[in-house]
């Protein structure tokens, strides 16, 4: 298994490097899709001239030739894409264009790399790199490969993207692509050479306009005048040239024995050729690029990426006929944008980048934290140039540089006087570190003032001159006892008590104040129990907690509360005030001074009282009115003349009363079958003792089975009451008092009996008044062999209750009247609990043991 697994992952892997693969290489571009460059005389826009050789123009191998001369007015419009691969060809086509007609170029730019990738290992190019980390891209293979090799070629991405300068050459998110502008006017010093196109215009006495193209031989054909030789000349040279030629069919050109010149000539550029650089080097693309003719050499330094890692920035060299014309110093143009020794390009000019000389890097608060490639003695204050010069919290009195020795690392502290004259060495690493986190010459005070915060000890060098900063002291302020909180020189922290009445005064010397003084101020309201007032019974917004205000009278905070409530007794108000200070050694064993008082209606005192005030933790309770109470409703339904609800008009008010407010019965009323509804509300405590006893009873019954149910809070029960007696005798102990959500329901003349539980037919059968309990269990099929006949019951119509009766042997069963529902309950198959088991085993041998006990009592007495 384990083999055919190992054979099973390889063939996946395979078949995913090989999709990779596919999708990673271009197909072959076909001969439509090649860039060119500007046609050749006699050659198709923008199609390639056979070649048997395979050969560009001139024949030189690898060239390819370019297309697509624009004509004078054509409109064109600029791309520039780059595919770029691990490894492989890189091909960029630039297209810029004057929508003016002066001049346009189609530009190829090909860039040819070995297979192995560039000489430092990196065949990946920061595109992709970029794309990548820019877009959290997964499945990139140079982020998901944990080889070696890939592991190299991250570090070596993420060093170069250290180098100061890189992201101005590699950054995707620039949209500039440093091409030269073809819209200026000539140069005056530009050469001359094949493909370029001389716009002549002849004006005056006579007047011709020409558009003439350098062939490859550098002459440019003139009809009636014949080839003129202007390749290698500038353009101020080649318009004296043609001016002298040209003055041979255009007299008027020149002055003459028949007059001064009448005809002039002016010689502008219109489509400008393409130039072939070659790149090498420490280059990020190396390669051979095809460029305008007015590009320079930063114009190329950009298209080839710019150095890589182990480039120099400091030394690019600028290659032409086979000698150093320039070189070129990035860091000019990085730092103060200027632009020394960028020649223009030539054709066949070698752009080379040289290795570095010298790498630092300089880390903490500055403002480029990169690193930076020095000259040969270049010292530290130009590192910190470079780096932008130190942030505001870089503490610059002292440098770490970290420096490789022969057999180990050193660190070398560089004071400030020594930045000049410190010379840094490849590989230095300078730290720069941040400032303390602390204040030389802060003091704070918090508190009672009226600015507390932080201070400066040299406009506030003493505690009296501290707190007059902070505005003075509040009124609140407790000036008996302050604290400053003092930092020693060990760093403990110590507190010192003062007496600031004593300062203010002049009793006490004034305190001199250090640096990270803290002065606290303490409020007299931070050192007292929060002092509050309580009210609660007949108020519309009975309130918990008030604040405490100095002068609050008793009328104040009845209108806090909202007022007093149609139920409050307005002459039974009582304040309940604590007692301080009571004696131990009383004997009155007094604890609170209770008050009352009489308000009226409209929170107002007798005439001539004195206003109650008051005071701390008081507690006031608005009485409810003895004899107050909202309306209460009785309601009677069915049988009666008027059913509805009716008020309680009384509190002795009866059942029988209901009746007469009703109308009295009708003459359908069965009135063995009323009932009557009350609503019984248990508190959570009450509720909760009534399910714990019955859970008891249900395990203490031994062979019978207890549904325990869960009541609610409030709900409705049937009370079983006579009304026949209550119409009989009207305020006996049977006629009951009427509560509020009462309901009398007095049904019709009922003539059924329900039978249900244990029977073998659960049905409702019509009341006769000769049949008995049996009979009816009768007509329901009778018992089953599950039914407990002993525990057999009837509900009546009026909600009561009777049960079965035992007399020695025989079982006596309860009456039935109309309307009543017969229940025969289920033998208990349950298992017994533990509980139940021994009680029941308890019995069984009482029962024996008293059996026993019998017996052996007769034998005694025969």
């Amino acid at each position: 298994m384990q083999l055919v697994r190992r054979i099973v992952l390889g063939i996946m892997l395979t078949t995913t490097v090989l999709n990779a693969y596919s999708q990673a290489v271009p197909a072959p571009a076909s001969p439509a899709q090649l860039p060119g460059g500007i046609s050749r005389p006699g050659q198709l826009p923008g199609t390639m001239q056979p070649n048997s050789q395979g050969t560009g123009p001139r024949g030189l191998p690898g060239a390819q030739q370019q297309g697509t001369r624009s004509q004078p007015g054509a409109q064109q419009q600029g791309t520039r894409s780059q595919s770029q691969q691990g490894t492989g060809t890189t091909t960029t086509t630039t297209t810029q264009s004057n929508q003016q007609g002066g001049r346009s170029q189609v530009g190829q730019t090909t860039t040819q790399q070995s297979s192995e990738g560039n000489a430092n290992g990196d065949a990946t190019d920061n595109s992709v790199v970029n794309e990548r980390q820019r877009n959290n891209v997964d499945g990139d293979p140079l982020f998901d490969d944990d080889s070696y090799e890939a592991i190299r070629r991250r570090e070596l991405l993420a060093q170069r993207r250290k180098l100061f300068g890189y992201e101005l050459f590699n950054n995707p998110n620039f949209q500039t692509t440093f091409q030269p502008n073809l819209r200026i006017a000539t140069p005056a010093g530009y050469v001359l050479g094949p493909d370029d196109e001389l716009n002549i215009n002849v004006y005056g006495r006579s007047e011709m306009d020409y558009n003439l193209t350098v062939n490859p031989d550098g002459f440019v054909v003139i009809p009636r005048i014949g080839p003129v030789q202007v390749a290698g000349s500038t353009i101020e040279t080649a318009k004296a040239r043609l001016r002298d030629r040209m003055s041979k069919i255009y007299v008027g050109l020149k002055n003459s024995a028949y007059g001064p010149a009448n005809t002039f000539m002016t010689v502008t550029l219109g489509d400008i050729r393409s130039i072939r650089v070659t790149v090498l080097g420490e280059a990020v693309k190396p390669g051979t690029y095809t460029l305008s003719s007015l590009s320079t050499a930063l114009n190329a330094i950009y298209d080839a990426g710019g150095p890589n890692e182990v480039g120099s920035y400091r030394a690019v060299q600028l290659i032409r006929n086979n000698r150093v014309a320039a070189t070129l110093d990035l860091y000019d143009f990085l730092t103060m944008g200027v632009q020394r020794n960028n020649l223009r390009l030539q054709d066949n000019d070698v752009l080379r980048f040289t290795t570095f000389k010298s790498h630092v890097e300089i880390t903490g608060p500055v403002r480029r934290n990169n690193i930076f490639e020095l000259l040969p003695g270049e010292n530290m204050q130009r590192l910190i140039d470079l780096a932008g010069g130190f942030s505001s919290n870089a503490y610059r009195s002292r440098l770490k540089v970290t420096r490789f020795t022969d057999k180990e690392l050193k660190v070398l502290d560089v004071t400030e006087e020594d930045y000049k004259t410190f010379t840094l060495q490849d590989g230095d690493n300078v730290a720069v570190e941040q400032l303390l986190d602390r204040y030389e010459n802060q003091v704070s005070i918090t508190g009672a003032v009226f600015r507390p915060g932080n201070y400066s000890l040299n406009q506030n060098k003493t505690l009296r001159q501290l707190i007059k900063s902070a505005e003075g002291l509040r009124g609140d302020a407790f000036t008996g006892r302050i604290s400053l909180v003092r930092t020693r020189e060990d760093m403990a922290v110590e507190n010192i008590s003062l007496n600031m009445a004593n300062i203010i005064n002049g009793v006490d010397p004034d305190v001199e104040l250090q640096r990270e003084d803290q002065v606290v101020i303490p409020s007299k309201f931070e050192m007292t129990e929060l002092a509050f007032i309580r009210i609660t019974g007949e108020v519309n917004i009975p309130i918990q907690e008030v604040p405490y205000t100095a002068n609050m009278t008793l009328e104040d905070l009845l209108i806090k509360a909202g007022g007093l409530k149609e139920a409050a007794a307005a002459s039974q108000i009582e304040v309940a005030r604590r007692k301080k200070d009571v004696d131990p050694t009383s004997t009155t064993a007094q604890i609170a001074e209770i008050y009352r008082i009489d308000v009226g209606r409209d929170l107002s005192l007798k005439q001539g009282a004195t206003p109650f005030y008051l005071e701390p933790f008081d507690q006031v309770i608005v009485r409810r009115s003895p004899n107050y109470m909202e309306q209460t409703f009785a309601t009677i339904e069915g049988e009666v003349i008027t059913p509805g609800a009716y008020p309680i008009r009384s509190k002795d008010q009866r059942v029988s009363d209901l009746i007469k407010l009703s109308g009295g019965l009708t003459p359908y009323a069965y009135v063995e079958g009323a009932t009557l509804l009350r609503t019984v509300t248990l508190s959570q405590q009450e509720a909760s003792m009534r399910q714990q006893t019955i859970n008891e009873l249900a395990n203490d019954s031994q062979r019978a089975t207890v549904n325990v149910v869960t009541r609610d809070s409030a709900q409705q029960e049937p009370i079983g009451i006579s009304l026949k007696r209550i119409m009989e005798r009207p305020g006996s102990s049977e006629d009951m008092l009427l509560q509020e959500g009462d309901v009398l329901r007095v049904p019709k003349r009922l003539e059924t009996v329900s039978v249900g539980g244990e029977v073998l037919l659960p049905t409702t059968v019509k009341f006769r008044n000769n049949q008995t309990f049996q009979d009816y269990i009768s007509q329901a099929g009778g018992f089953t062999s599950r039914s407990a006949r002993k525990r057999a019951y009837v509900v009546y119509a009026n909600g009561s209750a009777d049960r079965t009766r035992k007399f020695a042997f025989f079982n006596i069963y309860p009456r039935v009247e109309p309307g009543a529902s017969i229940v025969i309950p289920q033998k208990a198959t349950n298992e017994l609990t533990a509980r139940q088991v021994l009680s029941e085993a308890t019995g069984i041998a009482s029962s024996v043991m008293a059996l026993l006990t019998t017996v052996l009592l007769f034998r005694t007495l025969r």
